[in-house]
């Protein structure tokens, strides 16, 4: 089976890193292509030609269209929409002439962090190598990845109070380290969007 992706970002960005290591720890038999547009925006307005491209010329069997509810900006009041991003992105696809049958779409609550931050055993093994021989101090496991705030902030909020210096989290840097942590799925599988992620790309329920 070839996967084909379209992500909302850059293409050495976090989104595709992160992604395609967890694709791998499902299923290491699976192939894979991918189109980075850039943003949101980019994504919703462009992914039906990405679509296309991919099933017509890297020949996947299928696409996921993979983006976060926020943008990598936060407005104050701002309240996306993921049923209005859905509709955005079927009139896009029908527009582009791809079948239903050849699409999924996974939106991540709030954003891609939620899944790093799910296992708290994965962050304390990416600080302590930053601060040896010093100890960590206590993270606390998540239960609802998914209903933390702003994962992002809460990360870099982390990194200033365990590694200091006003070491604020990186994501086209740290997201790509923090996943290679990952071991199992005890964790992130508390995490609904990600069970999706499994569902959708490789038919696995976690």
């Amino acid at each position: 089976m070839k996967l084909g992706f379209v992500f909302e970002c850059g293409p050495e960005g976090p989104d595709v890193k992160v992604c395609l290591y967890l694709l791998k720890m499902l299923d290491d038999t699976v192939e894979t292509a991918f189109e980075a547009l850039t943003n949101k925006p980019g994504l919703i307005n462009d992914c039906g030609r990405a679509a296309k491209n991919l099933i017509e010329i890297e020949n996947c069997d299928k696409v996921i269209v993979v983006w976060d509810l926020f943008p990598a900006w936060r407005e104050k009041g701002q309240n996306p929409c993921r049923k209005e991003d859905r509709e955005a992105i079927a009139e896009a696809m029908k527009n582009a002439g791809i079948s239903k049958k050849r699409y999924e779409m996974v939106c991540i609550e709030e954003e891609l962090e939620a899944w790093l931050i799910s296992d708290e055993r994965v962050l304390r093994k990416f600080i302590s190598r930053k601060i040896h021989p010093h100890p960590v101090g206590n993270i606390k496991k998540i239960k609802n990845p998914e209903g933390r705030k702003n994962p992002k902030t809460w990360l870099t909020k982390l990194f200033n109070r365990e590694i200091g210096g006003r070491r604020k989290y990186n994501d086209i840097i740290d997201a790509e380290h923090i996943v290679k942590g990952f071991e199992d799925f005890n964790r992130i599988r508390n995490s609904a969007t990600f069970r999706r992620f499994a569902l959708k790309t490789v038919g696995r329920k976690l």
